[in-house]
């Protein structure tokens, strides 16, 4: 096309200095795919460097020239001009550390002050300086943290709360966000469980309308692409925080909820002649089949078939080693390394299926399209499972996967992950079209950072070290709220947050407390205990006498066997020795009541 580019635009370029010539003030950089830009400093750019949340800004300008060393990652927004074939004025340099291998996020505490800062965003946005009680809890919160007029609280927002709170206690030990988390349990298990006794089952409302002291169940979601139906995924994530606060205080109740709950997957959700978990039932007979359920009868979907791992069932077999649950784990990767590969058609995998696993390509808004997060989320998962069971195809798709999704599903020029794109190029495309837009969503951006940290920390590879590094720095970069707190939920391709709709909201159907913490919880422990090999603590506070001959299981993740050990204990702030090290478990005393635990995971050297 002739004249495809002659307007001016800003944009950013994320590369590797190959060369700067502080005279002529022109900077070179490579991006990760191996193109080199020339890039005019002449103009004064301002320079930073990248900073956590409730940092102050760290101002670089004035060591332009020291810090453009050879080799240095770093972002630069600019202007790009057509004349002359085009240049590009630089406005905006973020630097990621001080010297040119350091990254600020891989510093030892700053994904648990970054978990800190979000919890206290979310406490103060739901609860304010008072009590917390959750009759106050809204699933929309403005982008400052304001509360919108609507009253409906949703189980599976609470529930991603509760994650959170319970994330931020393992690691940092502050009783105010366990005690969100365990209010917020409680919460749930009084106004959104529905026990049936006949059928043996725990189902959960989709949520309540609040009017004053009085509320209104929401049997059924009234999410648009699940109206009036009963779907998988959000029975999955009534468990996610339940279960994370289950880790920390060993509550029974909250196991029985999850087997209850597993109970309902596995009597009307779970296909037995084909196989995998249907992702809807209808809400009168509990039928996967119901013509009510239009375009979502007899469907199956990655949610319903894969998230059972990352949601609850991962941290269900962390706190009790119950083979069980590893079973249950089992069946599903060898399901989704199973069906999920579409390697003969598409670089990404199948997500939507209809009964017999033949493909839905026709569904809804997915279409024949990929979400870009949910293959890096598969390859994470998948390593996670290697370590608790290792198998060759486990290992082998991760690593395809790995190798794939930058080229196809990454933005090699400014950074970052996309969102929804083709499935498959049409005519003489060269890149796999967006469905709608370039934003790069915040839940996106963790799958990547965990799929490559993991892959790095288990398999090694520098490739998936650059790709960890990379994917971190956008996100820190430009996701991070340094105004109002917490985290955006999208932005612009070139980074700018992107704030219209219900993408302007901290808090949404979509939005709450759950990913961002994940986030920080895991790439706390694969930066520290799988990479960089240091030291971390972790806390708990059970009852001795909850828990099965009193043993406390302490492993933060499903880490490669002999990886870690356990280096310390406190008890009440108090030195304890009755542990095993390396089975990573800690036999309590023989006390009644609750006890703080504090344990150090120390990393075993590699040979």
């Amino acid at each position: 096309m002739a004249d495809a580019v002659t307007f001016s635009f800003s944009d950013t370029i994320a590369g590797y200095v190959t060369r700067f010539d502080s005279a002529t003030r022109l900077l070179r950089l490579k991006t990760s795919d191996g193109r080199e830009f020339d890039i005019s400093l002449a103009t004064g750019p301002s320079a930073e460097l990248v900073r956590n949340l409730d940092e102050p800004y760290i101002d670089a300008s004035g060591h332009i020239d020291e810090m453009l060393s050879p080799g240095r990652f770093l972002f630069v927004y600019g202007v790009h001009y057509p004349e002359r074939g085009g240049s590009f004025d630089a406005k905006r340099l973020v630097f990621l550390g001080r010297g040119a291998e350091d990254y600020r996020f891989e510093e030892p505490s700053w994904w648990i002050k970054q978990i800190e800062s979000l919890a206290d965003f979310y406490k103060r946005a739901q609860f304010g300086d008072g009590p917390v009680d959750f009759t106050e809890y809204r699933t929309e919160i403005r982008l400052g943290g304001d509360k919108t007029a609507s009253h409906v609280q949703e189980t599976d927002t609470i529930s991603r709360l509760v994650y959170g709170m319970a994330s931020a206690y393992l690691l940092t030990g502050k009783d105010e966000y366990l005690e969100i988390a365990e209010r917020g349990t409680e919460y749930l298990r009084k106004h959104m469980r529905v026990v049936d006794s006949e059928e043996d089952v725990v189902f959960w409302y989709h949520g309540i309308s609040v009017d004053g002291d009085s509320e209104r169940k929401l049997f059924t979601s009234e999410f648009s692409d699940d109206y009036d139906a009963i779907p998988m995924y959000e029975q999955i994530y009534a468990l996610a925080g339940p279960i994370q606060t289950y880790r920390v205080t060993g509550d029974i109740r909250i196991k029985n909820d999850a087997d209850a709950t597993i109970r309902l997957f596995d009597k009307f959700f779970f296909d037995p002649e084909q196989g995998g978990y249907y992702s809807h039932i209808d809400p009168i007979l509990f039928s996967a089949d119901h013509e009510s359920l239009g375009e979502n009868a007899e469907r199956k979907n990655w949610n319903s078939v894969g998230d059972h791992a990352p949601a609850y069932l991962i941290n269900l077999y962390l706190a009790t080693g119950d083979q069980k649950y590893a079973d249950f784990l089992e069946y599903t990767f060898d399901t989704i390394a199973d069906k999920f590969p579409d390697y003969k058609n598409s670089p990404f995998v199948q997500e939507r299926f209809f009964r017999d696993w033949s493909h839905d390509t026709a569904h809804s808004w997915q279409q024949n399209r990929a979400v870009v997060g949910h293959n890096l989320k598969i390859a994470w998962n998948l390593m996670r499972m290697n370590s608790l069971k290792a198998k060759p195809e486990y290992e082998q798709l991760a690593k395809k996967i790995g190798e794939i999704m930058p080229a196809v599903g990454s933005d090699v020029q400014r950074g970052g992950w996309y969102d929804v794109v083709e499935r498959i190029k049409e005519g003489g495309q060269e890149a796999y079209r967006f469905a709608w837009h370039d934003r790069k969503a915040w839940w996106q951006q963790e799958q990547a950072i965990l799929a490559y940290l993991i892959l790095n920390g288990t398999v090694g590879g520098e490739a998936n070290l650059r790709e960890a590094r990379q994917a971190q720095a956008f996100y820190n970069t430009f996701f991070l709220d340094h105004d109002e707190g917490a985290v955006y939920f999208n932005v612009l391709a070139s980074g700018t947050p992107y704030l219209l709709g219900t993408e302007r909201l901290k808090g949404s159907h979509s939005m709450s407390m759950y990913h961002s913490a994940e986030l920080c919880y895991l790439s706390a422990v694969y930066n520290n205990l799988l990479i960089n090999g240091r030291e971390m603590d972790f806390h708990f506070q059970p009852a001795p006498t909850d828990l099965p001959d009193r043993v406390l299981r302490v492993s933060p993740d499903l880490l490669p066997a002999g990886s870690v050990r356990i280096a310390s204990v406190d008890i009440d702030e108090k030195p304890y020795t009755d542990f095993d090290a390396d089975a990573l478990t800690v036999r309590l005393p023989d006390v009644q009541g609750r006890v703080k635990v504090k344990v150090r995971l120390r990393p075993v050297a590699k040979k």
